[in-house]
């Protein structure tokens, strides 16, 4: 049983929220406050310390059990020839998933992450959204639910990653569709489209906007009509994520654009989320910018699989680390600053 049954239903949940613990972020503080170290000298390592207790409700925060889940989808609107690759890649990356031989499985393995992957009707593909909307309410409820129901109450960290080739363009269009601009301003290369492809792609796009331009105003029709079952997914795993007080890591370009119309149904409605990176595809930046994200990493990938997210996990890990094994002024014997 889906746990939304309408889009009615679903707006509602995204618009109910529950806060974070400010007590616990509060207490992390504190304890950073008396550590051996000048007051803020680890940055935003002390940042991210006090965002995982406040989500996670505890002092100290944990990392034990960190779920890596990559959402997979294929897109119709690659017939418009967008993509540098055949769709048939979204179900042979899926394998290689399953076989252990991706970038994410090591990436993953390294930092600890349980990795998920998850198809999502691989050989059903979404509409051509230059033709009709991507998804139909029922289609995009069901991915929403799947991505919801992935994730488990326990986790102390969820990852959200991807893969679904002509995926870049959906997110370019739905990014288009949430925040303006055509698809000059938010399309890129991807998986390396030349400039034929990178024209067809945004013609698409621009295509697209308009033959959707009713349903501009609502976040998540505009998630249906332009996003893929793996975008609607990751709504649904962000969501989740909030209800169970769990904080988020989004990965690149396209799991940002999936988690977009929450941030547009609800102000805060991200504030669980840190952006683990900015990748190098074109609408990143731009789009972290209008929904005040900062990155934690800036290292050029545009992978996706969720890889630049797993290796933000390691940066988290390195942060609780100084916080939970650093020594007090008080423990080490060493003087604190002098307030002369």
């Amino acid at each position: 049983m889906r746990p939304f049954g309408s889009l009615a239903d679903l707006r509602a949940a995204c618009r109910d929220l529950p806060a974070g613990d400010a007590a616990a972020a509060a207490a992390v503080a504190a304890r950073d406050a008396v550590l051996t170290k000048p007051a803020g000298s680890l940055g935003r390592l002390e940042e991210v310390v006090a965002w995982l207790a406040r989500w996670q409700g505890r002092t100290p925060p944990q990392l034990e059990q960190v779920e890596m889940l990559v959402f997979a989808g294929n897109h119709g609107v690659t017939a418009q020839g967008v993509s540098a690759y055949p769709p048939a890649v979204t179900g042979q990356m899926v394998a290689n998933f399953a076989a252990g031989g991706a970038a994410i499985n090591q990436l993953a393995r390294t930092a600890g992450a349980h990795l998920r992957v998850l198809p999502l009707a691989l050989d059903r593909p979404t509409a051509d959204f230059t033709a009709a909307p991507a998804m139909g309410e029922g289609e995009f409820l069901e991915a929403v639910a799947a991505g919801h129901d992935a994730v488990p109450p326990t986790a102390d960290l969820v990852c959200l990653g991807e893969m679904g080739i002509g995926n870049t363009t959906a997110a370019s269009a739905l990014a288009a569709a949430l925040f303006g601009g055509g698809g000059t301003r938010w399309a890129g290369r991807g998986t390396g489209v030349d400039d034929a492809g990178l024209e067809r792609k945004r013609s698409a796009i621009d295509r697209a906007l308009a033959r959707h331009a009713a349903c501009l105003a609502d976040p998540l029709a505009c998630a249906a009509a332009f996003g893929g079952r793996e975008l609607a997914a990751i709504l649904g795993a962000a969501l989740a994520a909030r209800r169970h007080r769990i904080p988020v890591l989004l990965d690149g370009f396209v799991s940002t654009a999936a988690a977009a119309p929450l941030a547009r149904l609800a102000p805060g409605a991200l504030d669980h989320v840190l952006a683990a990176h900015v990748s190098a595809e074109a609408g990143h930046r731009l789009l972290l910018a209008e929904l005040g994200l900062r990155p934690l990493l800036d290292l050029g990938m545009r992978l996706g699989e969720g890889s630049g997210a797993a290796v933000a996990v390691l940066l988290l890990r390195a942060a609780l680390a100084c916080h939970t094994g650093m020594a007090t002024f008080a423990q080490a014997g060493v003087a604190e600053k002098s307030d002369g």
